[in-house]
Protein backbone atom coordinates (compact mmCIF):
# COMPACT_ATOMS: atom_id res chain seq x y z
CA UNK A 1 0.00 0.00 0.00
CA UNK A 2 1.15 3.28 -0.71
CA UNK A 3 -0.13 6.55 1.19
CA UNK A 4 0.15 9.71 -0.61
CA UNK A 5 0.19 13.36 0.92
CA UNK A 6 0.04 16.77 -1.16
CA UNK A 7 1.01 19.88 0.07
CA UNK A 8 2.00 23.45 -1.36
CA UNK A 9 -0.94 24.62 -2.66
CA UNK A 10 -1.76 27.91 -2.71
CA UNK A 11 -3.25 31.57 -4.29
CA UNK A 12 -0.85 33.66 -6.57
CA UNK A 13 -1.06 36.25 -9.30
CA UNK A 14 -0.47 35.48 -12.84
CA UNK A 15 3.31 34.73 -13.33
CA UNK A 16 3.89 33.59 -9.98
CA UNK A 17 5.28 30.37 -8.93
CA UNK A 18 4.47 27.50 -6.38
CA UNK A 19 5.85 24.25 -5.48
CA UNK A 20 3.71 20.89 -4.56
CA UNK A 21 5.11 18.46 -2.40
CA UNK A 22 4.03 15.06 -2.25
CA UNK A 23 5.13 12.87 0.42
CA UNK A 24 4.84 9.33 0.12
CA UNK A 25 5.28 6.13 2.59
CA UNK A 26 4.54 2.65 2.17
CA UNK A 27 6.04 0.58 -0.21
CA UNK A 28 7.32 3.16 -3.04
CA UNK A 29 9.50 0.94 -4.27
CA UNK A 30 7.42 -0.90 -6.46
CA UNK A 31 6.15 2.43 -7.66
CA UNK A 32 7.11 2.30 -11.16
CA UNK A 33 5.81 6.05 -12.12
CA UNK A 34 4.74 9.25 -10.10
CA UNK A 35 2.50 12.33 -11.56
CA UNK A 36 0.16 15.08 -11.00
CA UNK A 37 -2.74 15.45 -12.23
CA UNK A 38 -5.04 18.12 -11.79
CA UNK A 39 -8.62 19.00 -12.49
CA UNK A 40 -10.66 22.33 -12.68
CA UNK A 41 -14.38 22.52 -11.93
CA UNK A 42 -16.43 21.46 -15.01
CA UNK A 43 -13.45 19.30 -16.15
CA UNK A 44 -11.87 15.98 -16.77
CA UNK A 45 -8.79 15.49 -14.76
CA UNK A 46 -5.71 15.77 -16.62
CA UNK A 47 -2.16 14.53 -16.03
CA UNK A 48 0.09 17.00 -15.78
CA UNK A 49 3.54 15.46 -15.47
CA UNK A 50 5.47 12.15 -14.43
CA UNK A 51 8.50 10.72 -13.41
CA UNK A 52 9.44 6.82 -13.84
CA UNK A 53 11.68 5.09 -11.73
CA UNK A 54 14.38 5.94 -14.39
CA UNK A 55 14.07 9.68 -13.95
CA UNK A 56 12.31 9.79 -17.43
CA UNK A 57 9.92 12.76 -17.32
CA UNK A 58 7.04 13.56 -19.07
CA UNK A 59 4.71 16.55 -19.52
CA UNK A 60 1.49 17.73 -20.67
CA UNK A 61 1.97 20.17 -23.45
CA UNK A 62 0.13 22.89 -21.56
CA UNK A 63 2.62 22.81 -19.14
CA UNK A 64 6.08 22.06 -21.13
CA UNK A 65 9.07 24.88 -20.29
CA UNK A 66 6.55 26.15 -16.85
CA UNK A 67 6.02 23.16 -15.34
CA UNK A 68 9.43 20.20 -13.94
CA UNK A 69 8.59 17.17 -11.71
CA UNK A 70 11.50 15.59 -9.79
CA UNK A 71 11.64 13.24 -6.84
CA UNK A 72 13.76 12.98 -3.62
CA UNK A 73 14.11 9.28 -3.29
CA UNK A 74 15.78 9.22 -0.05
CA UNK A 75 12.83 11.31 1.41
CA UNK A 76 10.08 9.71 -0.75
CA UNK A 77 8.70 12.93 -1.71
CA UNK A 78 7.73 13.95 -4.98
CA UNK A 79 7.61 17.82 -6.35
CA UNK A 80 6.19 19.45 -9.20
CA UNK A 81 7.33 23.55 -9.29
CA UNK A 82 5.14 25.28 -11.20
CA UNK A 83 6.99 28.78 -12.97
CA UNK A 84 4.82 31.49 -14.96
CA UNK A 85 1.44 30.55 -13.81
CA UNK A 86 -1.43 31.35 -15.63
CA UNK A 87 -4.88 31.22 -14.29
CA UNK A 88 -5.70 28.05 -16.84
CA UNK A 89 -3.62 26.46 -14.43
CA UNK A 90 -6.08 26.60 -11.34
CA UNK A 91 -7.15 23.47 -10.28
CA UNK A 92 -6.97 20.92 -7.65
CA UNK A 93 -3.79 19.37 -8.03
CA UNK A 94 -3.57 15.58 -7.08
CA UNK A 95 -0.24 12.84 -6.90
CA UNK A 96 -0.59 9.73 -7.88
CA UNK A 97 1.19 6.40 -8.08
CA UNK A 98 1.44 3.66 -10.26
CA UNK A 99 2.87 -0.16 -9.60
CA UNK A 100 2.37 -1.40 -13.04
CA UNK A 101 2.83 -0.46 -16.63
CA UNK A 102 3.06 2.89 -17.23
CA UNK A 103 5.74 3.53 -20.32
CA UNK A 104 2.92 4.67 -22.82
CA UNK A 105 0.08 5.40 -20.45
CA UNK A 106 2.16 7.55 -17.70
CA UNK A 107 -0.19 10.86 -17.98
CA UNK A 108 -3.48 8.43 -18.35
CA UNK A 109 -5.26 8.36 -14.98
CA UNK A 110 -6.24 5.15 -14.89
CA UNK A 111 -2.26 4.22 -15.05
CA UNK A 112 -2.32 4.70 -11.34
CA UNK A 113 -3.59 3.11 -8.48
CA UNK A 114 -2.88 5.35 -5.40
CA UNK A 115 -4.12 8.87 -5.25
CA UNK A 116 -3.90 11.83 -2.69
CA UNK A 117 -6.57 13.77 -1.74
CA UNK A 118 -5.18 16.80 -3.56
CA UNK A 119 -3.81 20.08 -3.09
CA UNK A 120 -5.52 23.57 -4.26
CA UNK A 121 -3.89 25.72 -6.84
CA UNK A 122 -5.66 29.22 -7.72
CA UNK A 123 -3.66 31.70 -10.41
CA UNK A 124 -5.52 35.05 -10.50
CA UNK A 125 -5.53 37.34 -13.61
Amino acid sequence: QVQLVESGGGSVQSGGSLRLSCAASGYTYNSNCMGWFRQAPGKQREGVASIDNNGRTKYADSVKGRFTISQDNAKNTLYLQMNSLKPEDTAMYYCAAATGQCQYWALLQGTYNYWGQGTQVTVSS
